[in-house]
């Protein structure tokens, strides 16, 4: 095979009926608004260009010429940047390139395949930094929920951009996609509210959004301009264009744009937490091009927004976390004062119910039902919980289509379609469960979502949907979704009032023995490592979860005191265990405990005396809860900050003060907004999620002050430039 007999056409064989498999990377074109060429290294040749580069760069020939012969500083504005790799955010450089020259924007970027690439676009006006950045932080920084940061942000977007058309589209948990604000010039029809399927933005695509957070489109009519040769001269397949701002888009997303009457459009990713939360839509009705600054400036805000979304779904978790707490004091409280807890969960039915958005709430305790709120019959709540029981393992079961998922419990639509689960021990049928009842809504959709695409004259004529007119799905059988937040809440509940059960039942192991075969076989079989022991510190019960942690040498254990050796701080486990014996003072710590093989493993440690009267204590209960992910909460705050010193650190930029002071005060707005989010996300979400949010977080933060910093040397030099030119002419 030669480069030029490819052997697949570009974007691969997909059409409408498999779109999912379209490469839209394999583009093999671009949009006429520019010029590509790559670059072979070390010679700095041109081996391959869009075929309308030497007509848009003003030169009789390309192919094959080195930079160095070309007329200007192309080579000269990318060499400083080629060690070293520019492997992230792509370099900008404006360039004079041609006789009689013309000044250019350029982004460099390196392929996986070798060599460089270089997008060159007309070179765009300067634009004041400070006054289209700096107030829009500060709305940012200042929004109070999603709701009004959304609606900031369609406002930010069309004042600064210009569009007819700015929406920010929200995906739910299945990947379809709402309207969720808008703002639009008078006399266009409203899309606020309208859902999308998610078929209408393919996986391949959402990839690349997560990648590429800006794309431009000019002119939905371009003739694409091939690439010459059309397959790359490193691999010999068609060039890997992921990153080209300039890629020409899939042919299926074209028609779509066209049968809703859409000319133009800039899309901003959202990308939350490393995952792709929305999308910021700008259409025009004409064609429109955007230069490259305002574009930097486009992605710099998408980050500052995407991390202030971070925060505020933060907080609303940390509410959540505040009735948990609150909740678990007073079951504690309710053992001690009238020997069950389960009064506590029940008597204010808003402290199970609010955290989690749900209607009712039952729990199926050792063969009893104890309800609040909008419940099912009792013996129809037994039998939704062996349902959940058949369910594979998980700290939380969660549907909102319960009926349709069981149709045999069809008749509780009306209270149950919705339903959510978390086991309270490891016995079969014991479960905390939400209920939520079913909801019937209409949905908007932009277009009837069961017709994806239209049959043309020819079975091989396929187009995508030519109506965007609304169309409205009754939704039957379903309850409102379960939300993130929602399930971290009934997880949370779940696990306190695990915890609760365990030593509810050591409790009662402890004062009646006679009982005592049966609750030790249920605490020794549970999945959370516990000890037992009485008065004097004499081992009752250990059960197989803390055996499984102890290396050998330190089994059997007769003694609390014989534990100390298990730790590596073996004087600190004496000392809390003679606080607890000696005062009957309970403690809550972290210990390090050597486990198999000498693995050290960070688990913290909660032990209660059992206290049946307030003067006295039959023994003591230990649970013993990993602490990994804690620990790695804690090294991911570490990596933050390093990550935001990291991003404040003075740079390289050779800037005149007026320009630095500009791109310090910018920074700080942005690291401010980072830390805010990274307070939210450290008091307000599971341990176990603290670690990726704060690395989004802090990629989010290295990756925006990138961006800030390569658009204040462009801005910087095209200043310069600028000024070069005037004084050039003045002469003149």
């Amino acid at each position: 095979m030669t480069a030029e007999t490819p052997s697949s056409p570009a974007f691969g064989t997909a059409d409408l009926s498999n779109c999912e498999q379209e490469q839209i990377h394999l583009a093999g074109s671009i949009q006429p608004h520019g010029a590509l060429l790559v670059i072979s290294e070390p010679d700095h040749r041109v081996i391959q260009a869009s075929a309308n580069a030497a007509e848009f760069l003003n030169l009789e020939c390309l192919l094959g010429l080195p930079l160095a012969e070309l007329d200007g500083d192309l080579l000269m504005r990318i060499l400083p940047h080629l060690d070293p790799p520019s492997e992230g955010t792509p370099i900008a450089v404006r360039c004079r390139i041609g006789n009689p020259g013309a000044d250019f924007d350029g982004l460099i970027h390196r392929p996986a395949e070798g060599g460089l690439i270089v997008e060159l676009e007309r070179a765009g006006p300067a634009i004041d930094l400070a006054q289209m950045v700096g107030p829009a932080l500060e709305k940012i920084r200042t929004a109070n929920s999603i709701r009004a940061l959304c609606e900031v942000t369609a406002q930010l977007f069309q004042d600064r951009t210009g569009y007819d058309r700015v929406m920010v589209y929200r995906f739910d948990e299945e990947g379809h996609g709402e309207v969720f604000c808008e703002r639009h010039v008078p006399g266009l029809e409203s899309y606020f509210g309208n859902r999308y399927p998610s078929s209408d933005i393919p996986q391949m695509a959402r990839r690349l959004y997560e990648r590429i957070r800006v794309r431009v489109l000019v002119d939905v009519n371009y003739q694409p301009v091939p690439l010459q040769p059309r397959l790359s001269p490193f691999t010999g397949q068609d060039l890997d264009m992921s990153s080209c701002f300039l890629r020409s888009m899939s042919p299926i997303h074209l028609q779509y744009l066209k049968n809703m009457g859409v000319r133009a459009t800039l899309v901003v990713s959202l990308v939350v937490g490393g995952k792709l939360w929305g999308l910021i839509a700008c259409h025009h009705y004409q064609p429109r091009f955007i230069h490259f600054e305002l574009r930097a400036v486009c992605e710099l805000l998408a980050e500052a927004i995407a991390t202030r979304i971070t925060a505020l779904e933060s907080f609303a978790q940390s509410q959540s976390e505040l009735f948990v707490q609150r909740l678990e004091q007073r079951m504690i409280e309710a053992i001690s004062r009238e020997g069950d807890w389960r009064a506590a969960i029940f008597d204010a039915a808003q402290s199970i119910l609010q955290p989690t958005g749900a209607a009712g709430c039952a729990l199926i305790y050792e063969g009893q039902v104890t309800t609040s709120g909008e419940v099912p019959a009792t013996q129809d709540i037994r039998e939704i919980a062996a349902w959940l029981g058949r369910q594979p393992n998980a700290s939380v079961i969660s549907t909102s289509s319960f009926t349709l998922d069981a149709p045999e419990f069809a008749s509780l639509i009306s209270v149950a379609s919705g339903v959510a689960g978390a086991p309270v021990s490891n016995q079969p049928g014991e479960f905390l469960i939400w209920f939520r009842p079913e909801r019937v809504r209409t949905v908007t959709w932009g277009g009837d979502p069961k017709k994806p695409f239209v049959i043309g004259n020819t079975p091989a004529d396929l187009s995508p949907r030519r109506s965007f007119a609304k169309w409205n799905q009754v939704v039957e059988g379903t309850s409102d979704p379960w939300t993130p937040a929602d399930l971290a809440a009934v997880r949370t509940i779940g696990q306190s009032v695990a915890d609760i059960v365990l030593q509810f039942r050591a409790v009662r192991t402890l004062i009646a023995q006679e009982r005592l075969d049966q609750f030790s076989r249920q605490v020794l079989t549970s999945d959370h490592p516990v000890v037992i022991a009485d008065i004097e510190g004499k081992i009752l019960l250990v059960n197989e979860a803390f055996t499984a942690l102890l290396p050998k040498e330190c089994t059997p254990i007769r003694r609390l005191d014989d534990l100390a050796s298990a730790f590596l701080e073996p004087y600190d486990f004496m000392r809390s265990v003679g606080e607890l014996i000696n005062h009957q003072r309970g403690w809550r710590g972290e210990l390090l405990l050597r486990g198999p093989g000498n693995a050290v493993r960070p688990m913290m440690v909660r032990a209660d005396p059992v206290m049946p009267a307030r003067d006295r204590a039959l023994g003591f209960v230990l649970i013993f809860t990993d602490n990994a992910d804690r620990r790695a909460a804690d090294a991911a705050r570490g990596r933050f900050q390093e990550g935001v010193i990291k991003s404040t650190r003075v740079s390289s930029l050779r800037l005149d003060s007026k320009s630095d002071l500009v791109h310090q005060n910018l920074l700080s707005a942005l690291v401010e907004n980072a830390q805010l989010a990274a307070l939210e996300i450290t008091y307000g979400v599971e341990t176990g999620r603290i670690a990726d949010m704060l690395e989004g977080v802090r990629n989010s933060t290295l990756r925006t002050a990138e961006v800030l910093e390569h658009l204040m040397l462009h801005a910087s030099r095209t200043a310069v430039d600028d000024s070069t030119s005037r004084t050039q002419k003045t002469r003149k």
